[in-house]
């Protein structure tokens, strides 16, 4: 059974003294990068003044309270693939890639990284947790910042985009950004391999 309040019973079992969790956001949108974290927080038993879960369970000021403290408080990387990358690759393999960028660029080497999942993206010493983000503290801190990092990228890419509604859909595709693909069509931040931008994109060359 999956627990709703992640603890340290990952991290204490793993043996190893610096330990990364590893989670990504952004696998479902049609549109911007997929962003990936890497978090070590300082010990195990720090006492964590917010709170760290899964992201999706959280309020958006419970999120951003808890961005602030992971940022200030323990080490942490983010990175991403673009939409050609992701074109490239596919989402699956550019989210791998994205989750190890992202331990590579830490501060710090980690011994072992718990990642979100059911796969351990290649170059990682560590293991993957499925539904990671409800048991590990650290992949849930994790998780935190790379949704964070991502809706407020979206969120700045909507002031140039404005027709998109970006800073509430943050990509994904409702109804609202279906209509306004629809009207407007694409630009460069769209992934060009997914289902309703690549039907776009042929419904355009047939009326050319």
């Amino acid at each position: 059974m999956v627990r709703e309040i992640p603890d340290f019973s990952l991290e204490r079992a793993c043996g190893h003294a610096i330990i990364a969790g590893v989670d990504e956001a952004g696998r479902g949108p049609l549109c911007g990068p997929v962003v990936a974290s890497a978090v070590v927080l300082p010990q195990m038993e720090i006492d964590i003044p917010v709170v760290i879960r899964d992201s999706k369970q959280m309020s958006a000021r419970q999120r951003a309270l808890a961005y602030d403290w992971i940022v200030n408080n323990t080490v942490w990387a983010v990175a991403e693939c673009s939409p050609a990358e992701i074109d490239e690759m596919n989402i699956l393999w550019a989210s791998m890639l994205a989750m190890r960028r992202a331990v590579e660029k830490l501060d710090c080497v980690p011994d072992y990284c718990l990642v979100d999942g059911n796969r351990l993206p290649d170059g990682l010493v560590g293991q993957a947790v499925v539904h990671g983000d409800a048991r590990s503290v650290s992949i849930a801190a994790a998780s935190i910042v790379a949704k964070e990092t991502r809706d407020r990228l979206m969120h700045d890419l909507a002031q140039q985009f404005p027709q998109y509604g970006w800073d509430r859909n943050a990509g994904y595709p409702t109804k609202s950004h279906l209509q306004a693909i629809e009207q407007y069509g694409i630009n460069q931040h769209y992934r060009k391999s997914f289902g309703p931008v690549k039907e776009r994109i042929k419904n355009e060359i047939k009326n050319d």
